[in-house]
């Protein structure tokens, strides 16, 4: 029987369940990030030594849910899990693919990739359902951490910090800001796996009786106000997603429903080109119970901070 959800065409071999080569759209070369053009923007991508502007890592978890949902149904859209380090960017026009390793029999999480056409592997990690389940990739690279020497862009922002709650919401016509200078209407007619779930005209097919917000746009939502957080981040600073784990807790989330967002530094790490900011954001629906949990660790690139040299020697001298 075919999947309600999805029409996506899914080759199952001996050890996988593999997706078709899709080329998603690059939404975001419009964003303002820190009053500046973003890593998604061609120019300011050029300049960082990318061939263009990058399509942003949340768009390729779309490619995994009909691979997800043909595993473990309903309850991929309630309690399901993507946690995944980003490896290498992937650019307008280029094919991608996602690759789920099946779980062992009862297993409740596997391992999970996309690749390019030339074997290039944009992410890899872990999706799962249910609560309690083993690590998830991304608990286990927080074991890993390379520690933050010598901080610059980062050097106020201390672990444990905690943001003020807000409410924020995602209708079909909405503008998501200028971190997201488009709709969730203008998502859906390019996103790369439809679904009557998404769609405010075909609710009759749909488990919960209205739409439901894409796994990829639950980023979105979840970032929506976070410009509004004022952590104390030194800036203008070109800003790019590292790694990043999407966890429904009681889902799905819903299309025009309030949700109130509250976010925790919980980790601070570092390599030789940037400064990475672990941040968890915990999501609330109309009770005190969350709903949601996305931890994004947002790495700001040392050479787009202009005065990164002066003030590094000003500091640590």
């Amino acid at each position: 029987m075919g999947s309600k959800a999805f029409k996506t065409v899914i080759t199952e071999t001996s050890t996988s369940l593999v997706g078709p080569w899709r080329r998603p759209h690059q939404m975001l070369n419009a964003q303002v990030y820190d009053s500046h053009a973003s890593i998604h923007d061609d120019a300011t991508a050029q300049k960082l030594g990318f061939q263009g502007g990058t399509i942003e890592g949340p768009t390729h978890f779309s490619q995994f849910a009909p691979l997800c949902e043909n595993l473990w149904g309903k309850a991929w859209f309630e309690t399901g899990c993507i946690s995944a380090h980003y490896r290498n960017p992937s650019f307008a026009g280029e094919e991608v693919q996602a690759i789920l390793a099946k779980p062992e029999p009862g297993a409740t999480q596997c391992k999970i990739q996309m690749v390019k056409r030339d074997g290039t592997e944009v992410l890899r990690g872990t999706a799962s359902v249910g609560h309690g389940g083993p690590a998830t990739a991304l608990d286990q690279r927080l074991t890993e951490l390379k520690p933050l020497a010598d901080p610059v862009i980062l050097h106020d922002v201390k672990v444990g910090m905690k943001t003020a709650r807000q409410t924020v919401r995602m209708g079909f016509d909405q503008n998501m800001g200028e971190l997201y200078p488009f709709s969730l209407g203008d998502k859906l007619k390019v996103i790369t796996e439809p679904s009557p779930y998404y769609r405010r005209e075909e609710e009759s097919g749909n488990p919960w009786g209205r739409p439901i917000i894409p796994i990829e746009m639950l980023s979105v939502l979840f970032q929506y106000r976070s410009r509004d957080d004022r952590l104390p981040i030194k800036g203008p600073a070109v800003g790019l997603f590292a790694d990043q784990e999407i966890r429904l807790i009681r889902g799905p989330l819903f299309v025009g429903e309030d949700y109130e967002t509250e976010r925790e530094v919980i980790a601070l790490s570092g390599s030789r080109r940037t400064e990475s900011l672990w941040v968890r954001t915990t999501v609330f629906a109309n009770d005190d119970v969350p709903v949601a949990k996305m931890l994004l660790n947002l790495a700001s690139i040392k050479d787009s901070y202009a005065p990164y040299a002066q003030e590094h020697g000003r500091l640590y001298a």
